[in-house]
């Protein structure tokens, strides 16, 4: 079947859209795989798939996948892409949509200026709704990696995460550390492994080695765990500018029982049809 789709990216966190609202669109984990691949496919770190709601009161219904062509719960930067495909697309002409998740409902919202605001939700911290092996709920763990203790905050944004304080993003071992955390046995469903340099109380740098896709130039749900990390480690306060390696992210956060707010960009590179 030939299938339309459009490119696009948050910071460089690239993803393939689909529309399965006005096409069927029904893939295998091999044609996600194939899709995703850069050099035999379009090439991307997540394929997004935008389909009609399962449920009353929600514009649309959001499905990731990562490039291994697993389905996950949760994805920030595709967020934003997604409010802006379905405008652009003309599917509908909110500029604020309530969309269907693994994880719950989402509601992004496109701003005068272009950017993109998604209120993610609140952020989850009970070990058995990360999923994370621990008896106790504690902000940070120690976590055993490759010979070395490491000292992690655990939070879910709809998805797993890892957060670590490091010295240096930048010289960071986030290609070694990374894979071994996220597949630590610790994590029954793996994790996201961010890397987080404090700057100051309002701003962050960050790299995140993302579960089925590895390190990516930008990760949405990570932005908003790392700084919901370091201000529940009492390290930052919010707002928390996020310095990826693809642009920044602005992550506000008013606390315990508080959603968490995501601002940022989301551009479209180009459309085409591919065949699988």
């Amino acid at each position: 079947m030939i299938f339309k789709f459009s490119k696009m990216h948050g910071l460089g966190n690239d993803f393939v859209v689909l529309d399965g609202v006005r096409q069927q669109v029904s893939l295998s984990p091999e044609q996600l795989v194939y899709l995703a691949d850069r050099h035999f496919g379009v090439g991307c770190d997540q394929i997004l798939l935008v389909e009609t709601p399962s449920q009353p009161g929600v514009d649309f219904r959001y499905r990731i996948f990562n490039a291994d062509g697993g389905e996950v719960e949760q994805c920030g930067n595709g967020a934003r892409c997604f409010v802006r495909f379905v405008h652009d697309q003309g599917l509908t002409d909110k500029r604020q949509i309530r969309v269907e998740t693994l994880k719950g409902i989402i509601e992004p919202r496109l701003e005068a200026d272009g950017n993109v605001t998604v209120d993610m939700g609140e952020p989850r911290f009970l070990p058995a709704e990360i999923p994370f092996l621990a008896d106790d709920d504690v902000i940070i763990h120690l976590l055993d990696v490759a010979d070395e203790t490491l000292e992690t905050t655990v939070v879910s944004m709809g998805n797993p995460h890892a957060v670590q304080v490091v010295d240096d993003v930048d010289t960071h071992p986030v290609g070694e550390h990374g894979p071994l955390i996220e597949r630590h046995p610790r994590f029954p469903k793996r994790v996201n492994a961010g890397f987080m340099q404090i700057i100051d109380r309002h701003a962050i740098k960050l790299r995140v080695y993302e579960r089925g896709s590895g390190e990516t130039l930008a990760c949405g749900t990570g932005a908003c765990a790392a700084a919901v990390a370091g201000i529940r480690r009492g390290l930052l306060d919010s707002p928390v500018r996020v310095m990826t390696r693809g642009g920044d992210l602005n992550i506000a956060w008013g606390g315990p029982g508080r959603p968490v707010l995501m601002t940022g960009p989301a551009v479209t590179v180009f459309t085409g049809e591919i065949e699988l």
